[in-house]
């Protein structure tokens, strides 16, 4: 592929892999249930359907993306056109992770693809039934020269990281994040890095409670938690706590019914070391409702923990799971307190109706994205960006944006030669103060 030329080639790759996606989207639903029983409406939702969005607005906007796009000229180089190319940056490295496994490795493909890189896919080990798939579908679409997949455990990430790249995309934990920058340092490799962090959920005396526990159940139940933009706790006004909690455990059993582990619409924790961990973040907790676990299943309730130490585990770690610590507060200082003892995290949700209190909010604290009113939501708007800041992440991506993370951005001035201005060569003698008149004037 000559990938600084051939935009046609990109679409028509693009186009085949929309078909292939579609043709295969059964077969993508039952891998992603055959790894941890995610639901076939959450597979849709929030891999399969997501891709194919993806696939269709990079296929329509292609062709705008890649062209020059002409910027204003400076007139101390006048006569010029200016202008900005897009060239891709040759070999990337795709690391994604178990969480979305077919949702979070072909969006960053897709994109990388459209810009005219040759991708490396390294999908998780963790989701063996989708990885399988994924490969399929690549294989059928791709030569193995443009787009190969790669699967493998660590070891094999580790020996990906160990070579050069032009460019590293990886999603996945804050630790193992470092690991990908400090690699990519070597040879000076410019990457985007989608992390997680511990995500607040502030509910104040405002806020439309029975609202808000919906939408707070809803964000968090999906995929059992197991998402990067999931709320890790949720700080609640204390007079409001205890209806509160009321409504959170109304939605549950609304969502999930009386008994969740029953329930078709609940994802299971994706392997036992998970399991085992999700478990030891209960240990001294005080559980106001579930905490019911399975290990044979790999299932646990959706809990809810009632005002755990700052220091415990539960509250040190980002949760990944089906786990909701709730703090009441009584002061703005007490949010501040628990929110700045933190890294800066990948999303931030406020429920109220307070407008100076929600501009107070947004603009004290640094997060990724998040919503008012709403969780997670910010994720289905590919005009708005993706991407956490500080511990929680580095670059971000979604719609454009993720073309042009994948392209190294060339400015080239076009100057003419019909007119050439003596004043900026030497000798200088007497120039100084007419250039300094036509700076001022600038």
């Amino acid at each position: 592929m000559k990938y600084h030329t051939e935009i046609a080639f990109r679409k028509e790759s693009l186009k085949k892999l929309l078909h292939n996606i579609i043709e295969n989207e059964g077969a993508i639903i039952k891998a992603l249930y055959d790894d941890f029983k995610k639901p076939a409406f959450e597979a849709v939702l929030t891999e399969t359907n997501y891709v194919i969005s993806d696939l269709k607005e990079t296929i329509k906007n292609i062709d705008s993306w890649t062209k020059p796009k002409k910027v204003f000229a400076s007139l101390l180089n006048f006569p010029s056109s200016d202008y900005i190319y897009s060239e891709p940056y040759g070999n990337v490295l795709i690391l994604s992770p178990w969480n979305y496994p077919f949702q979070l490795a072909l969006c960053p493909l897709v994109a990388a693809v459209a810009a005219g890189n040759k991708v490396t896919l390294k999908p998780s080990e963790l989701t063996p039934n989708t990885s399988n798939i994924i490969s399929k579908i690549i294989t059928e679409t791709f030569a193995a020269k443009d787009v190969e997949v790669i699967t493998g455990d660590a070891t094999i990430a580790q020996q990906l990281l160990n070579q050069r790249w032009d460019y590293i995309f990886f999603t996945g934990s804050v630790a193992v994040g470092k690991i990908v920058a400090k690699a990519a340092a070597e040879n000076l490799t410019p990457v985007t890095l989608e992390l997680g962090g511990k995500s607040p959920c502030i509910v104040d005396e405002t806020a439309n409670l029975e609202l808000s526990a919906r939408r707070i159940v809803w964000g968090k139940i999906i995929n059992a938690g197991q998402t990067c933009v999931a709320p890790d706790y949720i700080l609640v006004h204390h007079k409001m706590k205890d209806t509160f909690v009321k409504f959170l455990i109304q939605e549950i059993e609304k969502a999930l019914g009386t008994n969740p582990e029953e329930s078709p619409d609940f994802a299971r924790i994706i392997n036992l070391k998970n399991w085992q961990r999700q478990l030891s973040l209960l240990e001294n907790q005080t559980i106001l409702f579930g905490g019911q676990s399975n290990k044979e299943t790999l299932y646990l309730a959706p809990t809810l923990l009632d005002e755990p130490k700052m220091d415990s585990l539960v509250m040190k770690e980002e949760i990944f799971g089906p786990i909701l610590p709730i703090l009441s507060y009584e002061s703005k200082s007490d949010i501040e307190k628990i929110i700045s003892s933190f890294e800066k995290p990948l999303s931030l949700y406020l429920f109220s109706q307070n407008k100076s209190f929600i501009n107070e909010v947004l603009q004290k604290y640094s997060f990724g994205g998040g919503c008012i009113n709403d969780t997670v939501i910010h994720l289905a708007n590919n005009r708005l960006p993706f991407g956490g800041v500080g511990n929680s992440g580095m670059g971000a991506y979604h719609g454009k944006l993720s073309f042009d993370i994948f392209s190294h951005k060339k400015a080239i001035v076009k100057k003419g030669t019909w007119l050439d201005l003596q004043i900026r060569y030497a000798p200088y003698k007497d120039k100084l103060k007419t250039i300094q008149k036509v700076l001022k004037w600038l």
